[in-house]
């Protein structure tokens, strides 16, 4: 894999990620919605995602860190479609919408351990329920998913082509032994 290709696929997604955080602070400050729990925590793994790929973009790595950045970029994805996922069941399922309110996230996280808090965060709320704005008749959750779905599907088969790569490679011994048996 070359070193432009992969610095390419780094600053795509890295301006994808950039404009999804965009539309969400649009959205929160220009259009007026507020965020519930699980949209601030697929924020903050959108954050992840877009510092990683925007590191990696400007760095350039090589082999060892090829792996390191998609590996970093393919977790903040699953991490992001996990709570996507989550908040879709809640707007789609009736016995889930009608969840007790969570408390607010700095109240969590001052009165409870980290671990515990994102547990409550992962749970939802009736603010994670209710549905305030669509796009081709999808929500904000159901197109965070798509995002974060497609960048792990990218991360995955970067991987598998750094395995197929190093599989590819003959050993150190290997390329003299061949050189030895055509003369």
């Amino acid at each position: 894999m070359s070193l432009a290709c992969s610095r390419s696929l780094f600053f795509m997604a890295f301006t994808a990620s950039a404009f999804a955080l965009g539309a969400s602070y649009y959205l929160e400050y220009a259009v007026g919605l507020t965020p519930c729990s699980l949209c601030l925590v697929q924020r903050l793994f959108l954050t992840l995602l877009c510092v990683c790929c925007g590191l990696a973009a400007v760095h350039g790595p090589k082999r060892v860190g090829l792996w390191l950045y998609w590996l970093s970029a393919l977790g903040a994805s699953l991490g992001g479609t996990t709570a996507a996922w989550r908040q879709v069941l809640i707007q789609s399922d009736p016995v889930l919408q009608s969840i007790q309110c969570a408390p607010s996230s700095e109240a969590l996280f001052s009165a409870m351990s980290w671990i515990c808090a994102l547990q409550k965060l992962f749970k939802g709320g009736n603010d994670c329920a209710e549905i305030s704005w669509t796009l081709f008749d999808l929500t904000i959750p159901e197109w965070s998913l798509l995002f974060f779905v497609a960048v792990s599907i990218l991360a995955v088969y970067q991987l598998l082509r750094l395995v197929w790569s190093a599989l590819q490679r003959p050993l150190s011994d290997e390329a003299s032994h061949r050189e030895l048996l055509r003369d």
